[in-house]
């Protein structure tokens, strides 16, 4: 598991619970057999730096960038949700103003990317990638719609869940944060190593969305909630690259 335990006193506050968070090497998924770290990690002190901004992407974030189903010209095919949720602290405190990335497949299971290759139809409506910054009580809202599974090649048959990609800053370099988002109920999970390397079922749990009836908007959109905790002991898991 990551040696990742670190002392208020070292880390100004910040700290995360390497218990809950997916370990570097996890031999069912396959890619971190070579990426995984072969020597033990030296833990340095926060410094001033890491401690405090910088901050992005105020001045590029567009009043439409958070509505992936608005970007081109015609909307795109699939289900369309409101994905909504708060971003905290380890302290449960709101993290304001905070810049929040988004990338997901399209319905089909298909990225917008050169390096995708699976057979299922791009959406010449859907790029897949949207951004926003968190309100004042650290809530943000995209529109986009559910993505599809996809095969990955990683062991025999095997496919992705659903699943949203969300990449984080903060405040500071310490609380940089990249993870999943998956949709309740999905049955890949008990075949997904990625969503099984997080041992601890309740830390899998916090990668999961709820159903959100107060986020359905009538007749056009279903809702889904979830709350992005950056650090401390009911940290979000982060997305494992190996």
């Amino acid at each position: 598991m990551r040696e990742e335990r670190i002392s208020l006193s070292q880390s100004g506050g910040y700290r995360r619970d390497s218990e809950s968070q997916p370990p570097y090497l996890y031999p069912e998924y396959e890619s971190t057999r070579l990426r995984a770290p072969g020597r033990p990690l030296v833990i340095l002190p926060h410094t001033l730096s890491e401690l405090t901004g910088p901050v992005y992407g105020h001045e590029k974030v567009g009043t439409l960038d958070h509505d992936l189903t608005r970007q081109h010209v015609g909307e795109p095919l699939g289900e369309r949700i409101i994905v909504t949720g708060r971003v905290l602290d380890g302290d449960g405190r709101p993290v304001r103003n905070s810049l929040i990335e988004a990338w997901q497949a399209n319905a089909a299971g298909r990225y917008a990317h050169h390096g995708d290759r699976h057979p299922a139809p791009l959406d010449p409506n859907f790029t897949g990638a949207g951004r926003c910054l968190t309100d004042s009580e650290g809530r943000y809202r995209f529109v986009t719609v559910k993505p599809g599974a996809y095969p990955w090649g990683n062991h025999d048959n095997a496919w992705r869940p659903a699943h949203i990609h969300f990449s984080l800053f903060g405040p500071a370099f310490a609380t940089r944060l990249v993870t999943q988002m998956y949709f309740p109920g999905d049955p890949l999970f008990e075949h997904d190593p990625i969503f099984q390397s997080v041992s601890d079922p309740k830390a899998r749990q916090r990668l999961v969305s709820r159903f959100d009836l107060s986020a359905t908007e009538p007749e056009w959109a279903l809702g889904y909630s979830f709350d992005i905790v950056l650090r401390g002991c009911n940290a979000t898991p982060v997305e494992n690259h190996g």
